[in-house]
């Protein structure tokens, strides 16, 4: 059984902005229900540019479900531009934590509304490169490429692939790719302090 806050039960069992907004103005999707966690989130601006309306749609686990009652509730009125700045971590934080192997359904929240901010403008979501496999896929369980287990890597300061696995699930169905992933994470971090 996971230790979850008592803010996690509450948005698990009481999950706020639930469904989706008609006629919105961004729509994003991400995840797989056949992977165990999908996500839909769809938002209306108001006529000052802010978030007015945003509603969510998840299969998944508790802290998925959580996560995603969260973000809506951060988003509210803030403007596009506030809310592409909203991390995995402030997801994380406004639940008073997330247990490390649950980590990944923040960044589903975030990778969400990143994804529903670019439909609303016309634009490729940075997220898209799974989705066209750009990039080679490491994951062959998830599909998840090296493009996006570096992006969380980093983002989120990953140095281990178990961690990695924690954010974005990659290695943790046969593990096979447990080594390969480390490999990244070893180069890119040799490169990182380089730069240094």
């Amino acid at each position: 059984m996971w230790n979850y806050t008592d803010k996690v039960m509450d948005h698990f069992l009481h999950p706020r902005n639930v469904g989706e907004v008609e006629n919105p103005d961004g729509v994003g999707e991400v995840g797989n229900a056949a992977c165990g966690d999908a996500l839909k989130l769809t938002f209306k601006l108001d006529d000052q540019g802010r978030i007015a309306d945003v509603k969510f749609k998840t299969f998944g686990c508790a802290s998925a479900i959580a996560s995603s009652s969260a973000l809506t509730e951060l988003v509210k009125g803030m403007t596009l531009e506030e809310a592409e700045k909203v991390t995995n971590q402030q997801i994380a934080d406004m639940l008073g934590g997330l247990p490390e192997a649950k980590m990944h359904c923040s960044v589903m929240g975030m990778e969400a509304l990143q994804k529903a901010i670019s439909n609303y403008r016309g634009e490729a979501s940075p997220f898209d490169a799974d989705k066209d496999h750009e990039g080679r896929i490491v994951c062959k369980c998830f599909g998840v490429t090296d493009v996006k287990i570096l992006k969380v890597a980093k983002e989120n300061q990953l140095h281990k692939a178990e961690d990695v696995t924690h954010y974005c699930k990659a290695g943790g169905a046969c593990g096979a790719c447990l080594d390969d992933i480390q490999h990244l994470l070893d180069d890119m971090w040799k490169l990182e302090a380089a730069k240094k």
